[in-house]
């Protein structure tokens, strides 16, 4: 099994901390679950300005119709789609059909990510990383 590995307790958020759960780091401990941040496997810089997708969700962003945007205003949708992509790899390469990823990120949200307009405002949707691997089958457990 894969976690986002913010929820294992490891400081890889955009503000530099984590959301670690006792239950995630347990596994990970136990040697159950690997770690990862498609933000950083994108080549992304911890900390790093808020992002959010803009003109749609995850799916969006993969299809070209969407970009990630920064706070500042820089289009990261390369690094995120990157970042995507070396998750699915990491997948793919261990077998994991299951995957733990923390709610509401513009990579790893399930079901609902901010809207664009960086004012804590969700709409439905998926975050990149997330709509890749339902893309591919792979099973996304979303961790609140």
């Amino acid at each position: 099994m894969l976690v986002s590995a913010c929820l294992a307790g490891i400081p890889c958020r955009y503000d530099g901390k984590s959301r670690g759960r006792e239950e995630i780091i347990a596994l990970v401990k136990a040697g159950r679950a690997r770690t990862f941040c498609p933000e950083v496997l994108g080549g992304l810089k911890i900390p790093r300005a808020p992002s959010e997708i803009v003109g749609g969700d995850g799916g969006d962003v993969l299809d070209g119709k969407a970009k990630v945007m920064s706070r500042d205003g820089e289009d990261l949708t390369t690094e995120f789609i990157g970042g995507a992509n070396a998750v699915l790899d990491l997948c793919r390469k261990s077998g994991t059909n299951e995957v733990l990823l923390k709610s509401k990120s513009p990579s790893c949200g399930v079901g609902k990510v901010h809207d664009g307009t960086f004012s804590g405002t969700l709409r439905m949707g998926d975050g990149v990383t997330a709509a890749l691997l339902k893309r591919n089958g792979i099973k996304v457990v979303e961790i609140e």
